[in-house]
């Protein structure tokens, strides 16, 4: 009997390299971006809530969920350019990888005196989905438009 039909054809899809724009980093980038603003206004918050180590536990976990999305995408930048089978590999060992990092940075600093945990954990938690869904208005589904969604400054300035 043989091979079924499209396997083959699976098969080497998954080790097709995507040699396209790096969206990982202009997405991740674009989140950063968008972060900076509001940086100021849930250091404060977190300052107001649970005082001055609240302040500086505010600060960190917004550090360490920017830190976390570059490293995403930088990793999965870097799965892409090689197969789409590692970029698959990269997601989800990257995110159980940034996960255990995370655990392993706040585990460390847990009971430094300018640590406020409640502080630290809740901004480190608002900060993640809240970025990840307001990022989602931003992001296109189009391989048109890989990465971000086009402004309509950008649609206007190609036409000619």
């Amino acid at each position: 009997m043989g091979r079924p039909q499209g396997t083959h054809a699976l098969s080497t899809e998954l080790f097709t390299r995507d040699l396209g724009p790096a969206v990982e980093a202009e997405v991740a980038g674009d989140m950063a971006r968008r972060m900076l603003p509001v940086l100021p206004v849930l250091v404060l918050v977190a300052g107001l809530i649970w005082g001055v180590d609240g302040a500086f536990s505010g600060a960190f976990a917004v550090a360490l969920v920017l830190a976390n999305l570059a490293l995403s995408a930088a990793l999965l930048g870097w799965a892409a350019r090689i197969s789409l089978a590692l970029l698959m590999a990269a997601a989800l060992g990257g995110f159980a990888l940034r996960l255990f990092l995370l655990t392993a940075v706040v585990w460390a600093v847990k009971d430094q005196a300018w640590v406020d945990i409640t502080a630290l954990g809740f901004t480190l938690i608002v900060t993640h989905l809240g970025l990840l869904i307001w990022e989602t208005r931003h992001v296109s589904a189009s391989l048109a438009y890989p990465g971000l969604k086009p402004t309509q400054s950008k649609l206007a300035g190609g036409r000619r």
